[in-house]
């Protein structure tokens, strides 16, 4: 072999090791994607006239969930809104008042997040899933979605900590998802806030942060 071809050799080898560092880079980052989750901020859930509002603590939150959401984008990762949607007869009135009835004021997004949403709904990485039950995952197509956007760490914040928060976590957990619980982007109507977040944490192997 000549020294040309040794140098021809040599450049293929050395093009072969840069693409391949590059794919593991991109597979790399591939496998970290997050997706944060904002459940249920909705005015039925957060509004002081609310059907069922966790009042001043679920409004308390709203500025950090958008933080938040605005760090996510720009770092290329996944918002998912996650909202209840229920027909105005549903069965779950049987157990709460009626709240987020589709296509009403009380289950729209409250205060700023409406218009945080409205400003990047048509950003690919944001995503909007109504849901039938207290678990985002329940008859949705929420975990379809994150496998699909390579999604393996999913963050929680919304309303409400020990209710759709806490079996939303489950939800994850269940489909092999590593869950991380923002305790300050938060919040529920009872006292049961940090009681559910230790439990989380205990059961599902969530972080808190």
């Amino acid at each position: 072999m000549n020294c040309l071809e040794k140098n021809s050799a040599i450049s293929v080898l050395s093009l072969v090791s840069a693409i391949a560092i590059v794919v593991s880079k991109r597979r790399a980052l591939i496998v970290a994607k997050n997706a944060l989750l904002i459940i249920d901020m909705s005015n039925d859930f957060v509004h002081s006239e609310g059907s069922l509002t966790a009042g001043e603590p679920a409004q308390a939150i709203v500025k950090h969930i958008i933080d938040l959401a605005d760090d996510f984008l720009s770092r290329g990762q996944e918002v998912v809104v996650c909202m209840d949607a229920h027909e105005e007869n549903d069965t779950h009135f049987e157990l709460w008042p009626s709240h987020n009835v589709k296509g009403t004021w009380g289950q729209e997004l409250f205060g700023d997040l409406k218009a945080w949403f409205e400003q990047h709904k048509g950003d690919e990485n944001v995503k909007y899933i109504p849901k039938p039950e207290y678990d985002a995952f329940f008859n949705t197509d929420l975990e379809s979605h994150l496998k699909a956007k390579n999604v393996e760490k999913v963050h929680l914040t919304g309303v409400c900590t020990d209710i759709c928060d806490f079996l939303t976590a489950y939800g994850a957990y269940a489909r092999g998802f590593k869950t991380v619980a923002h305790q300050n982007a938060m919040a529920t109507f009872t006292e049961n806030h940090d009681v559910f977040l230790n439990h989380m944490k205990s059961v599902f192997k969530t972080e808190i942060v």
